[in-house]
């Protein structure tokens, strides 16, 4: 039978959805094998997909290896994400060429077309969620974010299993992610994928597929998937750390993680939240032509904070602390919503392993009023 909204269906597997996204038009990024990981690009077939591929994820750690079986999706998040995308690394906003009587300023027209987000996990779409608060928020909108979000479609996969590094169960953005898809795959233990509709868009692409109907075992199926994805979890975020954070700013606690942190901004930029940027302007030798671009920065940068001749957060201590406050504290304040979703990218990606749960669990282990540190 044809798919439509309402219903959720059967696949044997991902290629009929695959060739009817090409077939309508679409440009599809997913996940692939790049560089030793999974990173998002381009994929043409099926083919492209890692499958039978599994990571190995802890602190500092992330190795792939083969499954020994022929599952499509058992890896879970790799150091890329979907801002690569989104929000890119490097954007152009405007450039400026001499003319005879000045210069004239030529806006950059953003060139995204629609494009398929195909095997986003709960998390991730979650973090586009929060990143949609930040660059169109109704009061302030970003017109190139704007203008590739509404150029975009995204194929969810729901987690069959977690990484020892995933809390996204205690975050409540995982592991089944419940909205914010236009179609979702759950890769059922016994094979085959129950697909789900979750707009008219998605609608669209199921109705150029022949699939058969769902049954309520296949239903129950798919969410026990996710479930026992939650229950792999070791990790988990304390539910008061907002609150705990505010009253912490001078725990010891900072110092330690501060001497072993490297500073090197690995967390914020394989965060899928993480917004940081700064402005280049480039100039040709001529001086006839010059360029402005976004480019990604990170708090953890000493001259992030530099005003007025003078970095404000000199020290690691205080760049780490304006990171995890910000990011588990403030963020409510500014967006009503945590800045983590627990995919726990941070704690893989970080040289020296820093774990921002443990971090979290010590401030509410110890007394806020447990000493004061220098910053």
């Amino acid at each position: 039978m044809t798919a439509h909204t309402g219903g959720s269906f059967i696949l044997d597997d991902p290629a009929p959805l695959v060739d009817a996204l090409r077939a309508d038009g679409w440009r599809v990024i997913g996940p692939r094998l790049g560089d030793g990981a999974i990173i998002y690009d381009e994929i043409e077939t099926v083919d492209d997909l890692p499958r039978g591929f599994v990571d190995e994820q802890d602190g500092g750690h992330y190795r792939l290896k083969e499954s020994g079986n022929d599952r499509w999706f058992d890896y879970v998040v790799g150091p890329q994400n979907w801002k690569k995308w989104l929000f890119p690394a490097r954007q152009k906003l405007w450039s400026a060429s001499r003319t005879d009587d000045g210069f004239e300023i030529e806006p950059h027209q953003v060139d995204f077309p629609k494009t398929a987000l195909f095997g986003a996990r709960a998390c991730e779409i979650a973090a586009i969620e929060i990143q949609d608060r930040v660059f169109d928020n109704g009061d302030f909108a970003d017109a190139g974010y704007k203008h590739r979000r509404e150029n975009t479609l995204i194929v969810a996969v729901q987690c069959a299993r977690s990484a020892p590094t995933c809390f996204c169960s205690s975050m409540n953005t995982g592991p089944r992610s419940e909205a914010g898809f236009d179609i979702a795959l759950t890769e059922l233990e016994d094979g085959g994928f129950l697909v789900e509709c979750g707009s008219d868009h998605g609608a669209g692409i199921l109705d150029r597929i022949d699939a058969t109907a769902a049954d309520a075992g296949a239903e129950e199926a798919a969410k026990a998937v996710t479930v026992q994805a939650a229950q792999m979890q070791m990790r988990h975020m304390p539910e008061n750390i907002a609150g705990l954070l505010k009253d912490s700013l001078d725990h010891p606690r900072w110092a330690e993680v501060a001497d072993r942190c490297l500073s090197c901004a690995n967390c914020t930029l394989a965060c899928p939240t993480c917004f940081c940027s700064d402005v280049e302007d480039v100039n040709d030798l001529s001086g006839d032509h010059t360029e402005r671009w976004r480019v990604w920065d990170s708090c953890f940068s000493l001259d992030f904070s530099y005003i007025h001749g003078g970095a404000v957060r000199r020290s690691t201590l205080s760049r780490y602390r304006q990171w995890m406050t910000h990011k588990l504290s403030s963020w409510h304040d500014q967006f009503d919503t945590s800045g983590c979703v627990g995919c726990g990218r941070c704690i893989t990606w970080c040289p020296v392993g820093i774990d921002i749960t443990e971090e979290a669990a010590a401030f509410a282990a110890e007394p806020a009023d447990a000493g004061g540190v220098e910053t």
